[in-house]
């Protein structure tokens, strides 16, 4: 016995099966369908799926002979994909415990949020900031060139304050006072609310 070349597409519903036999007579194919079971012979050719993938409906289950191929429409008892023809998956209507979700294990109850509390934070946080507060207010752009416009006019003594200020506080402080940012290192002063964190 050989087997004859096939080949099957699938639908959530149904899957399509092709064997392909030129001309075949169709008083001398034999086709039989079980729920986990399909058997096909025709002449010295014999093609056997089992376990199939998934269970079918051997009652709505049918085929048709044509020119160039038997063409096999399996019904799926449970909808969804296969994937494959023949599978070890579990049968899911007479073993439904392999269905059944694994028991849940105890986990402590999640806190409750205090929403009211997170709602106050977030409408506080959104409060108008003047430029003292946050230097991005009034857009980034104005900002950079306003700084450049003071560098550039900077004497030394400024320049050198103002980069190791911006450098040394992570681009919290800028100070243009050198008598200042020449005796220690500046400190970072994140804006107000926010908390700063050294990712390096």
């Amino acid at each position: 016995m050989s087997t004859p070349r096939h080949e099957f597409y699938e639908t959530d519903e149904k899957l399509t099966l092709s064997i392909f036999e030129r001309n075949a007579d169709p008083e001398q194919v034999s086709i039989k369908f079980e729920d986990r079971k399909f058997s096909f012979t025709y002449g010295d050719k014999s093609l056997v799926l089992e376990p199939l993938k998934g269970q079918i409906i051997p009652d709505q289950s049918d085929y048709s002979v044509g020119k160039v191929k038997i063409e096999v429409r399996l019904v799926k008892a449970i909808g969804g994909r296969w994937g494959a023809l023949v599978g070890d998956s579990p049968d899911p209507l007479t073993n439904t415990t392999a269905y059944a979700p694994p028991p849940s294990q105890t986990r402590p109850a999640p806190r409750k949020k205090n929403w009211e509390g997170i709602t106050e934070e977030i409408l506080g946080q959104e409060k108008e900031k003047s430029t003292d507060e946050d230097p991005n207010v009034g857009g980034d752009a104005t900002l950079n060139g306003f700084f450049q416009k003071i560098f550039a006019d900077a004497d030394e003594d400024t320049k050198k304050a103002m980069m190791k200020s911006y450098q040394e506080s992570g681009g919290t402080t800028l100070s243009t006072n050198w008598e200042d940012v020449k005796k220690a290192k500046v400190e970072v002063k994140p804006p107000q609310g926010a908390e700063w964190k050294n990712w390096g």
